[in-house]
């Protein structure tokens, strides 16, 4: 048998590349990974962790205003130090690059700074940031590149921003336009609306967050909407302009927006540019992401992928349960635990809108397809918080249930600390819990997840 310098070569250091090389190195495998930016991924660097530090800062904001209710008085109006949150933001995401480093290092994988592409089959090639390259040949090779904000050819397009900028802007844009509608879109919208812009949402669909129960999706964008987000459905922009510093959005109805910043998230792409895949003839699909068969493998024998860069499901933890699915195949499970295989049925997920969605398994549309007959079961409300903050805020709870087996097919919520609330629904819903299971449940009271076991009356079949 051949000799390889590693078992097990990575290239991207996000969440599914450190987790596959630190728990292939546990196995006792030789690992090397490849990395030419901070490691962590999107998810550390602008994504996830960044995201939900401006969320809360978004919060403070609505929470001075609530706290007048309760009877607290505030000196004077609060302000927003945007160079400061920036700066201490930095400075939590520098140091959750360092354990990402620690990691590495404690497992003793060869981590090395630089760009990884694919000589062939069984060597990557590194190109350093010192201008140096190096060869490595390489059992398996794992790539976990992740994707990257994607801007569609619109004139003016430079003159806008993706979300990889928006936690470090130089200024704050008292004027934002955020054109697109899914979640990366609605959660901008929502957080930099809550730090004190003027936010305007453009989409060109019918509503936003396509690929959610249309139910969420409705009452999501009116709660967005009474916020002050001015949400602008079937809405597209012709051009942008330079006015000064600022922007000026030209939409296709022939409307002008005036902005200090523009935002495009309108999507994003798998990050394969350089990685040498056509040469190779790893095959990928029209869209870019890398095709997988079985067990993350790619067309070509020794070559695997998995996370965003494959399309699935593209969350932190998918990337993080796929790679432990990998690493049990091509390395064994650890001592007396059994392989893990990959399942994407019923994975939880959340967006941090204002007011934020939790949801797991099926909107009631797909449930509709694939059971036929089903009950639905909700409610919204006025949170007891909001009936003395002053807010007009409403929560949603909806149960979707398989009408034949009473199983809990679909979980959805809007409101304060839904992600919270809908992770520890999810374990029941992965258990199989079913509508009288539920109901037999004590609620915890007074509590908003107290509504998904006291939902009695059917709002429709």
């Amino acid at each position: 048998m051949a000799e390889f310098d590693f078992d097990l070569f990575v290239i991207g250091g996000g969440s599914g590349g450190v987790r596959a090389a630190r728990m292939a190195a546990q196995r006792g495998a030789k690992v090397g990974m490849a990395e030419s930016g901070p490691m962590g991924g999107t998810c550390v660097n602008v994504g996830c962790i960044p995201k939900k530090l401006y969320s809360y800062a978004a919060y403070y904001h609505e929470a001075f205003e609530e706290s007048r209710g309760f009877g607290w008085q505030l000196p004077g109006a609060p302000t927003l130090d945007w160079e400061t949150l920036k700066a201490n933001r930095a400075k939590e995401i520098t140091r959750l690059n360092g354990i990402y480093e620690g990691l590495m290092t404690g497992a003793k994988v060869l981590r090395l700074q630089g760009h990884g592409r694919l000589a062939d089959a069984h060597t990557v090639e590194v190109a350093h940031a010192d201008g140096q390259t190096s060869r490595h040949t390489c059992r398996h090779i794992l790539i976990a590149t992740g994707g990257t904000p994607y801007v569609p050819e619109v004139a003016g397009r430079e003159l806008a921003v993706t979300s990889d900028d928006m936690f470090d802007l130089p200024q704050f844009p008292k004027r934002l336009v955020v054109v697109g509608g899914g979640y990366i879109a609605c959660e901008m919208a929502s957080i930099f609306h809550g730090l004190g812009a003027e936010v305007t949402l453009l989409y060109r669909g019918e509503e936003v967050l396509r690929g959610f129960d249309d139910e969420v999706r409705a009452f999501t964008a009116s709660e967005m909407r009474k916020a002050g987000v001015d949400i602008r459905v079937r809405s597209d922009v012709a051009r942008i302009e330079a006015n000064g510093s600022a922007r000026k959005v030209h939409l296709q109805d022939g409307h002008v927006l005036d902005a200090d910043t523009v935002l495009y998230a309108t999507g994003r792409k798998p990050r394969t540019d350089g990685l040498g895949l056509d040469a190779l003839g790893v095959r990928q699909e029209k869209d870019g992401t890398i095709w997988v068969g079985e067990h993350f493998a790619t067309s070509v024998p020794g070559v695997f992928a998995l996370g965003d860069v494959v399309g699935r499901m593209e969350l932190t933890p998918v990337a993080l349960a796929e790679a432990m699915a990998l690493v049990d195949h091509l390395f064994g499970p650890l001592p007396g635990k059994a392989a893990r295989a990959m399942d994407y049925d019923l994975i939880p997920t959340a967006v941090f809108t204002h007011p934020p969605i939790g949801t797991v398994g099926l909107s009631e549309e797909k449930a509709r397809e694939k059971f036929g007959a089903i009950r639905v079961f909700r409610s919204d409300f006025k949170p007891l918080k909001h009936t003395l903050s002053g807010s007009s805020e409403r929560t949603m709870v909806k149960l979707v249930v398989d009408g034949a087996s009473d199983r809990v097919v679909g979980l959805h919520m809007v409101g304060a600390d839904a992600g919270e609330i809908v992770q520890g629904f999810a374990v029941a819903l992965k258990c199989g819990a079913t509508k009288a299971q539920f109901d037999a449940t004590i609620g915890i009271h007074p509590t908003s997840a107290e509504e998904f076991v006291t939902l009695r009356e059917i709002a429709r079949t």
